[in-house]
């Protein structure tokens, strides 16, 4: 769970391991909140916007858009709560993102590729955690995704 939080929590160094993160700077932190500068980019288009992240350790973890440039709105929750008894490293992550954005084109093209885009998303912090941490001791299991059960 701890390395979980510090993995996604970790905003300064997305753009080294988050696919489309082409920049991303911290402005301002304090132990329960920072400002950051985010670039993203899906070619041909790149575009920024500032988050505004709330951090409730090891358990939360919440970024909005504050400029609201790119999306109208935007909201990404990162929920972290102990996994197994007997997998003493394990946790549940419950991850949320609602967004709109300004743009019709790209509304368009999230519509198209969202699901594609959350796993490539939820994979990479994965596999951040595996490269600061070790391999991890199970297999990450999705259990629900767009409230759909999903079939092991």
């Amino acid at each position: 769970m701890d390395q979980m939080f510090e993995v996604v929590s970790d905003v300064d160094n997305y753009y080294k391991f988050l696919p489309w993160c082409k920049k991303s700077i911290v402005l301002t932190k304090t132990p329960d909140n920072l400002k950051a500068d985010l670039i993203i980019g899906f070619p041909p288009i790149n575009e920024s916007y500032t988050s505004n992240v709330t951090l409730v350790r090891p358990h939360l973890v919440k970024a909005e858009c504050m400029d609201g440039k790119l999306f109208e709105h935007m909201l990404t929750l990162w929920r972290f709560s102990p996994g197994l008894k007997r997998e003493q490293k394990s946790c549940v992550v419950d991850f949320q993102i609602t967004f709109e954005f300004r743009s019709a084109l790209h509304s368009h093209l999230s519509n198209l590729f969202f699901d594609q885009v959350a796993r490539q998303m939820e994979g990479a912090f994965i596999k951040e955690v595996g490269r600061r941490y070790g391999p991890a001791t199970m297999q990450p299991r999705n259990l629900l995704l767009n409230n759909n059960a999903l079939k092991s």
